[in-house]
């Protein structure tokens, strides 16, 4: 089995904040993160396909086909744009990293049949650096749907 790691860069910007948390315990929790005008990243984002490389063509994956997977379904929702605000998945959500790359990988989940056949390359791992300090990466399968899900107190939670 083989792997390919491809890295794409987009700028993002976010207010973490919970609607279900009082000013203090939001201050508390999320620190500078939760000034009220929101802050920006420059995230990096790596998306790695596994599979058999193509006997035909000697590659793994298409990257114009990654590229424009990619591009088209998580670029062209996340680029240059106030998280909170513009990505439709986030209405409900606060936009954590770790929430970030879970929609991200469940974007490509939803869309990858339409790029690439199946018994081809699969999509192995999506990883999201926020910061030199601050990675985040989902292994998929994801074992869960990436949707927003509530525990018994309200509180939104992954699993």
């Amino acid at each position: 089995m083989t792997s390919v790691t491809r890295v794409y860069r987009f700028s993002a910007s976010h207010r973490l904040h919970s609607a279900q948390l009082s000013d203090s315990e939001n201050a508390e929790i999320f620190g500078k993160c939760n000034n009220p005008y929101g802050h920006g990243h420059d995230y990096v984002l790596s998306v790695t396909v596994s599979g058999k490389i193509n006997n035909r063509t000697g590659v793994l994956v298409p990257l114009a086909l990654l590229d424009q997977l990619v591009d088209q379904h998580v670029l062209g929702l996340f680029a240059h744009k106030n998280v909170n605000v513009d990505v439709p998945q986030f209405a409900d959500v606060i936009p954590t990293t770790e929430n970030i790359v879970l929609v991200i990988a469940g974007l490509m989940e939803e869309h990858w049949a339409a790029y690439f056949d199946r018994g081809g390359p699969r999509l192995h791992r999506v990883h999201v650096q926020e910061t030199d300090r601050n990675g985040f990466e989902v292994l998929l399968p994801l074992a869960y749907p990436a949707k927003r899900l509530t525990d018994s107190e309200g509180s939104l939670v992954h699993a």
